[in-house]
């Protein structure tokens, strides 16, 4: 019969020891590791308290009250929902921005992701060359809404730019774009539909994604070009379309460095480039009305997040993901 000795709990690396030492070890492991993440969090939370959190409940609070800028943060007259009322009822200009900036929404979101993904389509080959045509496609999207992009896009559009040059050739007479109450939105609708190539890249990769084996099953079945596009691609591609379409729409609103340019910060001529975010920016720091100004940031705010919530909303009826669920 084999006899056993019962540890001493005196003595250094007993088992009582050991599996207390067990049961601290991983608790000041994952203490530690906590305590660094925060450390590494904290540029970004410091940023976000800093820069975006405070000065967003700032303007929160700005937006119930009549402050000018000039006066006094202490001296600021509490006004309730007087510029909400406002806003709404006796701000024609409000009301003007608002139809200019779903006008320029509705017409150059729409035909900035078609050009994206013809591009993308014609794209979409192993053919010599292409890369390069991406990379050129892609470079205006680099410069994003620069002041030196809208300077050159002014100038190309004015009355003697080059535009009007190439409609010479042709012997059409051209007009002051730019200029032009007419046209003015146009052209800055097209500088927006040129900078697709961010969007392109996206249906790039999803183009990529989609299974060959799809395509060879419909050409058996005797579907065309058009119909594989319309039963395959389209399908496949319903989740990059969605993403797109969210994003661009969000840009579209935001659209404000070429209105400010092509207008010297006036909305003009005769206020047809009059963005909402123009609007705002007049407001606040032209006429120095920083309390109205915030309420329409918020609105503004409140505003995009019901068109993305109604974009979530409806996706679940188009969007279609390879996993067979749609979300």
């Amino acid at each position: 019969m084999a006899l056993t000795t019962a540890p001493d709990p005196t003595r250094r690396g007993s088992g009582t020891d050991r599996a207390h030492t067990d049961r601290r070890g991983p608790g000041r492991l994952r203490h530690s590791e906590g305590l660094a993440g925060y450390v590494f969090l904290s540029p970004w939370l410091i940023g976000l308290m800093g820069v975006t959190a405070v000065p967003m409940l700032l303007s929160l609070y700005l937006s119930f009250t009549n402050y000018d800028i000039l006066t006094p943060f202490s001296e600021v007259q509490w006004v309730g929902l007087a510029n909400y009322e406002r806003m709404f009822t006796a701000d024609p200009s409000y009301w003007h921005a608002v139809r200019v900036t779903l006008t320029f929404a509705l017409i150059a979101v729409p035909l900035k992701l078609a050009a994206a993904l013809g591009v993308a389509l014609l794209l979409n080959r192993a053919w010599r060359g292409v890369g390069l045509f991406r990379g050129l496609f892609y470079l205006p999207s680099l410069l994003g809404g620069s002041v030196a992009l809208a300077i050159v896009w002014v100038n190309m559009f004015n009355r003697d730019g080059a535009f009007n040059s190439l409609l010479s050739l042709f012997g059409i007479t051209g007009k002051p774009w730019v200029n032009d109450p007419d046209w003015a939105l146009e052209t800055l609708m097209v500088l927006a539909i040129w900078q697709f190539g961010a969007p392109m890249v996206i249906f790039l990769a999803g183009l990529k994604q989609v299974p060959t084996e799809l395509y060879e099953a419909a050409s058996v079945d005797g579907a065309g070009r058009f119909r594989q596009f319309r039963n395959v691609t389209l399908p496949m591609l319903s989740p990059v379309i969605f993403f797109n379409l969210v994003l661009e729409t969000i840009n579209g609103f935001q659209g404000f460095t070429a209105a400010f340019v092509l207008s010297n910060g006036t909305g003009g001529p005769v206020d047809s480039t009059l963005m909402y975010t123009l609007n705002l920016y007049i407001t606040g720091f032209t006429e120095l009305d920083m309390g109205y100004a915030s309420a329409m940031a918020w609105v503004f705010l409140l505003a995009i997040a019901v068109i993305t919530a109604v974009f979530f909303s409806t996706g679940r009826f188009w969007v279609h993901y390879s996993d067979g669920e749609d979300r």
